[in-house]
């Protein structure tokens, strides 16, 4: 049996009404706080199927949504749709019908930049921050002016093609979306080819690259992140912990300079034998890393 059935039947699912948006949901465990981890580009809830159960046993309750346009959960139609204010309100949507009355927000790629977003503008509802892989929206704007950076960020400009890009991704079945993981990751151990099919498939089914690129196309063009500059950057006063693949070909690693000015409670952990999809590479010791440090800001379970 193929990897990702078998990662499917070990999960359990919800379907949750939210923000107007029907959400296909992994989930695990009952206690509190609750984690709630968004995946990123060209993923889905799977995304996290190494870390939601030892979190689950260690008493959490962890919420692992296909965001809106990926896998199982609603596409809506048209670029405004995938506008940033679009994306917070589902996390807010999000978190309130789990009724938590505690909630550590996850990220990895694009799940990161929503939840950096996120904790700078509604803290409120939150009690950490955890991102992989996923740049803070300032210290990103400041690399994309560097060689080192914007050379990883061509497509990002390709992307914001009209259906050009949708038919180039879905030819030979999606063979460009199993290339980036195939090209990306460090080790196939725990992403395997099984589970790069998996994401081939569901890139291919209708409707599914056009909202996967329209994330890229709003952030541009729905001016979020303008309107973000302009209100600045404020700083973050969670406790934060960022895990960095070094072996990351998406994105640099000068991301992470002068991180501390944006965040006053930050850890960072670097990891010299993974790339972009960390959680992946290295999953037990990405796994380790979030329990130890949510043990040692007590932020524990209750």
């Amino acid at each position: 049996m193929a990897q990702s059935s078998d990662d499917e039947q070990q999960l359990s699912f919800l379907r949750v009404h939210a923000n107007r948006l029907e959400f296909k949901v992994a989930t695990a465990g009952s206690g509190d706080p609750l984690v709630l981890c968004l995946h990123g580009f060209p993923e889905s809830s799977l995304s996290w199927r190494h870390q939601i159960a030892p979190l689950a046993h260690a008493g959490y309750r962890v919420w692992a949504p296909d965001l809106r346009g990926y896998g199982g959960t609603t596409r809506p139609a048209g670029l405004d749709a995938y506008r940033l204010e679009n994306l917070l309100d589902d996390v807010d949507a999000l978190i309130d019908i789990s009724k938590a009355r505690r909630v550590i927000l996850v990220g990895h790629d694009w799940g990161g930049v929503i939840a950096w977003y996120y904790t700078m503008r509604r803290p409120e509802k939150l009690e950490a921050l955890i991102v992989l892989n996923g740049p803070h929206p300032a210290c990103f704007e400041r690399e994309i002016r560097h060689w080192r950076q914007l050379r990883r960020s061509w497509y990002m400009a390709v992307f914001q093609i009209p259906w050009l890009p949708e038919a180039v991704l879905a030819a030979g079945g999606a063979h460009l979306i199993g290339a980036i993981f195939e090209r990306m990751r460090v080790s196939s151990e725990y992403l395997p080819n099984d589970l790069v099919r998996h994401y081939r498939q569901q890139a291919c089914e209708p409707g599914a690259l056009t909202a996967m690129l329209n994330y890229y196309r709003a952030a541009i063009r729905g001016g979020g992140a303008a309107r973000q500059r302009t209100m600045g950057y404020p700083a973050i006063d969670l406790p934060t912990l960022v895990i960095w693949g070094l072996r990351d070909q998406a994105l640099a690693k000068q991301n992470l300079d002068g991180l501390d000015s944006f965040v006053t409670d930050l850890t960072v952990v670097t990891l010299e034998q993974a790339g972009h999809f960390v959680h992946h590479d290295e999953p037990r010791l990405v796994t380790a890393e979030i329990l130890g440090w949510l043990h040692r800001h007590q932020l524990r379970t209750s």
